[in-house]
C-alpha cells in the first residue's frame, strides 16, 4: 500500500480522487491546491486525509507518489521535480509542452528508477481497444492508414472551464494551442497501433469569433489557432491524421478514431461505429457504447459545466474488461468513455508491484512530442518537420 498526494484540487482531480480512496493498495491520500479551501473541499468530500500547504510542502512529505492534476503546461517540470525527490508520478495529459520538457522526464525516470505515467483517456477509449485487440489478431491486415479526431467546441462547456481554472485572465489561458493538447487524439490511433509518428505537416486555423480568446495580443501562448489538422507518416510506413478543433458545429463524441487496414476498416462516427471487411459490414456500436454511471443531474457533478457531465458520468462498455479491476470499483463512478477506472487502477498496480504502466514516460512522449512539432509546422505554413523519438522503452506485456 503507497500513498498519494494530488496536486491540484479542480474539477478532474475528484474523479480520480475518489478512485484511488477505494483502491485497496492506495493508503492515505493528501491534497494541495494553490488555492487551500479547494483542497479542503475535495478532502472533505472524499474524507482524504488531509491538506498540505504547498507542491514544495509535499515533495518533502514522506507521501510515495505525487498526481498532477494542475494547469496542463505546468505538468513537465512539476513530473521532474517531483521524480526527482523520490516520488512516483501520475501526470495528466499533455505531458510537457516542450521537447526539452519530454527529455527531462524520461531522464528523470532513467536515473531515478521512479514510476511515471501519463493518464490519457483515449488507450481506453472503446475505439482503441477494441481497434487493438483486432489488430493483435491480425484482422486488420496491414494498417496503413488511421484517423483520430478530438472534436471539442469552446461553447460547449469550455468557457466555463476555463473561467473555473483561469481566474480573472481566463482568456490568456484558454487560448492554448489545439496541437498542444495532441493526446486524445493521437493516443487513440497509437493506442491501437503499434508505430510512432515520424515526421508531420499540420495546418493552424485562426479564430475569427473575436471574443478575446484565441487572441494573439491576450495570449499567453501568442497564439490564435482555434482549430489545427496535422498528418504524420510513422515508421514502417503509412501515416494517420488528427484534427483539433475548437471552434466546430458538432456536439458528439470528444474523440473518435477509424483505422484502414488492406483487409478491413474500423470507421466511428458521431453515433455509430461500423466494422468493414471484404465479406461486409458490421454494427458495433453497441458493444462500443459506454453505459452511464451518473445521471447528469447527480450532485456530484454539480461543479461541472452541464455540457461536459457526460465525459465526468461515462461508464464501461461491453469491449472492456472489468475482470481485472478491483472489486470496489464495481459501482463506482467512470468517466471519459470508461476510462477512468482501468487508469487509476493502472498507476496503483505500476507503483505497488515496481512495473512500467502502459502509459510509461516513452509512450506519453510518443503521443506527446509529435504535437508540439505539428504546432511548429503550423506556424510555419505546414512545412514538413522530423520528429524525434525517445525509443520504445521497457517492454510492457
Amino acid at each position: 500500500m503507497f500513498s498519494l498526494g494530488i496536486v491540484g484540487a479542480g474539477q478532474f482531480a475528484g474523479s480520480f480522487a475518489k478512485l484511488w480512496r477505494l483502491h485497496p493498495n492506495v493508503g492515505d491520500i493528501k491534497v494541495t491546491d494553490l488555492l487551500p479551501r479547494r483542497a479542503e473541499q475535495l478532502v472533505t468530500e472524499h474524507d482524504l486525509a488531509g491538506t498540505l500547504p504547498s507542491f514544495e510542502d509535499m515533495l518533502d512529505s514522506d507521501l510515495d507518489a505525487i498526481a498532477l492534476f494542475t494547469q496542463r503546461w505546468t505538468h513537465g517540470p512539476l513530473a521532474v521535480q517531483a521524480l526527482r525527490a523520490g516520488k512516483d508520478v501520475y501526470s495528466a495529459v499533455p505531458m510537457a509542452v516542450t521537447e526539452a520538457e519530454i527529455a527531462d522526464i524520461i531522464a528523470a525516470v532513467e536515473e531515478t528508477g521512479r514510476i511515471y505515467m501519463m493518464g490519457e483517456t483515449s488507450y481506453y477509449h472503446p475505439a482503441t481497444v477494441y481497434a487493438r485487440a483486432q489488430i493483435a489478431a491480425g484482422a486488420f491486415g496491414r494498417i496503413f492508414y488511421a484517423e483520430g479526431d478530438y472534436v471539442h467546441d469552446m461553447d460547449w462547456g469550455f468557457y466555463d472551464a476555463y473561467k473555473y481554472s483561469g481566474g480573472e485572465n481566463w482568456k490568456s489561458t484558454a487560448s492554448y494551442p489545439p496541437l498542444l493538447y495532441p493526446t486524445h487524439s493521437i493516443g487513440g490511433v497509437l493506442g491501437a497501433w503499434h508505430t510512432h509518428a515520424v515526421s508531420v505537416s499540420a495546418i493552424g486555423v485562426p479564430d475569427e469569433r473575436g471574443d478575446g480568446v484565441f487572441d494573439r495580443e491576450i495570449s499567453q501562448f501568442d497564439n490564435d489557432f482555434s482549430n489545427a489538422t496535422a498528418l504524420f507518416e510513422v515508421a514502417g510506413g503509412g501515416s494517420f491524421r488528427t484534427n483539433e478543433f475548437r471552434r466546430v458545429g458538432y456536439i458528439g463524441k470528444e474523440s473518435r478514431f477509424r483505422y484502414f487496414g488492406t483487409e478491413a476498416v474500423l470507421e466511428q462516427l458521431g453515433s455509430v461505429s461500423l466494422w468493414q471487411d471484404k465479406k461486409g459490414e458490421r454494427d458495433v456500436t453497441a458493444h462500443l457504447h459506454p453505459a452511464p454511471t451518473l445521471t447528469p443531474d447527480d450532485p456530484a457533478l454539480s461543479h461541472v459545466a452541464p455540457e461536459l457531465r457526460d465525459a465526468f458520468a461515462s461508464g464501461t462498455a461491453p469491449v472492456h474488461d472489468r475482470s481485472r479491476l478491483p472489486r470496489e470499483f464495481a459501482h463506482a463512478p467512470n468517466g471519459h468513455e470508461g476510462s477512468h477506472h482501468f487508469l487509476a487502477d493502472d498507476f496503483a498496480i505500476a507503483v505497488t508491484t515496481r512495473t512500467p504502466p502502459p502509459l510509461h514516460a516513452w509512450t506519453a512522449a510518443r503521443y506527446t512530442l509529435p504535437g508540439i512539432i505539428a504546432h511548429q509546422s503550423a506556424l510555419r505554413a505546414g512545412v514538413r518537420l522530423p520528429i524525434p523519438d525517445h525509443g520504445d522503452g521497457p517492454r510492457i506485456t
